[in-house]
């Protein structure tokens, strides 16, 4: 988040996520295709960590695929909605070494120094200081550790921000970071080397309705500070739903994703090593606007 975006209710965050937590699976779709796609992505590094943190691990999917990946790894799933933690816990596998931890991303109950990879899918975006989470993340990894994330970028749910734009001047749809910015904020925090690229993926819907029910259900909802806090007047939604209908292509509504994959590693202990300068970081520039199949919604 920039300084001139909307400040997120981080205390809303966490309670949306704690009501979703039992159904989260079932309308979770893009969460589950970028969870396994930065998975696979690890195969690209040479990392053998003896301790992993899953940065708000939700369900526990990633948690349970990092231990299977890593058995003989520490693995921490950590998430600050106890609802989640809940889940998690229903399907930890016994055989593994599978710790849930329930803190806020931005001061976990960690030692400095001792962990091996950090890795966060599709949580930065629900914290209002992407900054803190990366120097709080810095602060616990081990040097040449590994931080690997993703979040959403600014054009998420264009369409839908759009259609309440037509409908009123609140914020409906809570603010999502730049690339750019993320690279900035890596590099001010002091990582070394952070790659970052974009994938782009569309969910369709027979309705607006049916899109909004799915992000309530997943606990994805409006947490800007400044939002509209009575009910949503029915005129106002129709104006929401007769402007999305300008999207409607081939019988279904779109809604974009714009999904920022990240990673970038704790600088060697030896500090006087050749490094990048510090205003600049690399992106993956073959990457950037490569699609992959879309979810449907």
């Amino acid at each position: 988040m920039t300084r001139d975006q909307p400040h997120l209710d981080t205390a809303t965050v966490r309670r949306d996520f704690d009501r979703a937590s039992a159904g989260y699976d079932e309308s979770a779709v893009l969460q589950h295709r970028v969870r396994e796609q930065l998975l696979e992505r690890l195969d690209w590094v040479r990392i053998a960590p003896a301790v992993i943190v899953d940065l708000g691990c939700g369900t526990g999917h990633a948690a349970r695929a990092l231990s299977r990946r890593w058995p003989e790894a520490r693995v921490l799933a950590v998430d600050s909605a106890p609802g989640m933690l809940r889940e998690a816990a229903q399907h930890r596998d016994a055989e593994h070494r599978l710790e849930l931890l329930h803190a806020d991303a931005r001061a976990l109950p960690l030692p400095a120094a001792s962990v091996d990879l950090v890795f966060s899918s599709l949580m930065l975006q629900w914290c209002d200081d992407p900054d803190a989470v990366f120097a709080e993340c810095l602060r616990v990894l081990r040097p040449q550790g590994l931080l690997s994330f993703t979040t959403l970028g600014p054009g998420t749910l264009a369409e839908l921000r759009a259609a309440w734009r037509a409908a009123d001047d609140y914020e409906h749809v809570s603010p999502f970071a730049d690339m750019h910015d993320l690279g900035d904020g890596l590099l001010r925090t002091g990582f070394a080397e952070p790659v970052l690229d974009v994938e782009r993926y569309t969910l369709t819907y027979g309705d607006v309705r049916r899109l909004m029910r799915d992000l309530k259900a997943i606990g994805a909802q409006n947490a800007t500070a400044g939002r509209p806090r009575g009910l949503t007047g029915r005129r106002r939604l129709q104006a929401v739903e007769a402007t999305y209908e300008q999207y409607r292509h081939e019988g279904l509504l779109p809604a974009s994703y714009e999904v920022v994959f990240g990673q970038a590693w704790a600088p060697a202990a030896d500090a006087g090593r050749s490094r990048r300068r510090r205003d600049e970081f690399a992106i993956a520039a073959a990457m950037i606007g490569r699609r992959q199949g879309q979810p449907r919604g």
